[in-house]
């Protein structure tokens, strides 16, 4: 699924091409995603020009004068830049092109789980929308710190990764990134959250920066089909040091891996380095 690098990576890739300019026409091929796309679309957004593009969460907001479209990619969702010169046929998982004057914006979803959405302005603070209100800070906010994990884990019995999976009180630390950043702070991820004191969660915030900003640095990670805008694949998953790499040697003590099952997701830690 793509996590919070990817959607970064994929906003990153196509802002360039679509801010300042206009949607010529949208084609909608499949309206039944995960929520049905709205049947007036294609004629809200018609001679548009996309304002911005922003990132919420997992969530693409891409403005225009009249509200703003919303993209969520879900399991398999990728958002794809194609010249018109170079434009191929629609394939069967192909469902929405955004056509402007010299390129397209295709959206494919094998799943059909991701969505795309409208917002219209006068519903208010796209930020304010139904999905979005709910979700914790940015990992890359100045709201993010050690101290607001630490104030808003108090208590809590769940362990650290399942409330770092959660998503209410940051976002974008998806499996792959929740394992990774608990052995880069040196936290077991079984550890309730909390037990954690103020300095480890402080360390905690640290290593969940610097683990989104390497996988945003290196394209993100290429598990199952996502590509970036581009079609160019991710490689931090090259990197990890203990992701998928169960049995094999830690990348600095040499302990083999161990692989658990928190919440039905595959957890990766190091027994020695992960206190």
């Amino acid at each position: 699924m793509p996590e919070l690098p990817e959607v970064e990576v994929t906003r990153r890739g196509i802002e360039p091409y679509v801010r300042g300019r206009r949607v010529e026409r949208v084609d909608v091929r499949t309206p039944a995603l995960r929520w049905p796309v709205p049947a007036d679309l294609a004629r809200t957004l018609a001679r548009q020009e996309v304002l911005a593009v922003e990132r919420r969460g997992k969530y693409l907001l891409f403005e225009v004068a009249a509200g703003w479209f919303i993209v969520h990619l879900g399991m398999t969702g990728t958002l794809r830049v194609m010249r018109q010169a170079e434009l191929t046929a629609p394939a069967k998982h192909d469902h929405i092109d955004w056509i402007f004057d010299e390129f397209v914006l295709r959206y494919r979803d094998p799943r059909r789980f991701g969505a795309v959405l409208w917002h219209p302005r006068e519903a208010g603070d796209i930020h304010a929308h139904p999905l979005l209100a709910g979700l914790g800070v940015e990992p890359f906010g100045d709201e993010f710190s050690g101290e607001l994990i630490y104030r808003r884990t108090r208590g809590r019995k769940v362990s650290i990764k399942q409330a770092l999976l959660a998503g209410n009180i940051v976002v974008g630390v998806g499996n792959i990134y929740a394992s990774e950043s608990l052995f880069r702070a040196g936290i077991r991820p079984t550890t309730a959250a909390g037990r954690l004191s103020l300095p480890r969660c402080e360390r905690l915030a640290q290593a969940v920066r610097a683990t989104l900003a390497a996988a945003i640095e290196r394209g993100g990670s290429t598990l199952r089909d996502f590509v970036g805008s581009d079609g160019s694949s991710g490689y931090f998953q090259l990197e990890c040091f203990v992701y998928d790499r169960a049995g094999a040697p830690c990348r600095v003590c040499g302990t083999p891996i161990r692989q658990i099952v928190q919440g039905q997701r595959s957890t990766y830690f190091c027994a020695h380095c992960q206190r």
